[in-house]
């Protein structure tokens, strides 16, 4: 039995442990970041209040960060059997994970200001912090 994946309880037929299941590593956060996505997506879509879209929104960009992390790894995987026992992992795909980070903590303070703005203007306040309306 590998001990680097995931039991689920589904293994291939005909081995020690019918109806098993294992998960590599790599497998496993593929799953998790498709699950955190289609979760932030949902929230998103079904929520009214900006706020909550907002963090929803970061929420399927993490999924999906990690998704490309995944596949990072996934593409670092070596073919046959490895001498050393490492695997890489893309340093293109982290480098576009590191500034999918950045920027969504760019739009993040974006989507804030902008919400804060928008319900600034529904509660008839018109006017920027530290400014007074005549």
């Amino acid at each position: 039995m590998r001990t680097d994946g995931l039991d689920l309880g589904l293994h291939a037929a005909g081995s020690p442990a019918l109806g098993m299941l294992e998960l590599s590593q790599v497998q496993w956060y593929l799953l998790l970041g498709t699950g955190i996505a289609v979760i932030g997506l949902v929230r998103m879509l079904l929520t009214s209040d900006l706020v909550a879209r907002l963090i929803a929104l970061n929420v399927t960009g993490i999924g999906s960060l990690m998704i490309i992390m995944a596949l990072a790894a996934r593409a670092a995987e070596p073919e046959g059997p490895v001498s050393d026992g490492a695997a890489g992992i893309d340093p293109v795909l982290s480098a576009l994970v590191i500034t999918g980070l950045v920027i969504t903590v760019a739009f993040t303070g974006l989507g804030a200001v902008l919400i804060r703005r928008i319900e600034g203007s529904r509660d008839g306040d018109d006017a920027p912090d530290g400014e007074v309306q005549r």
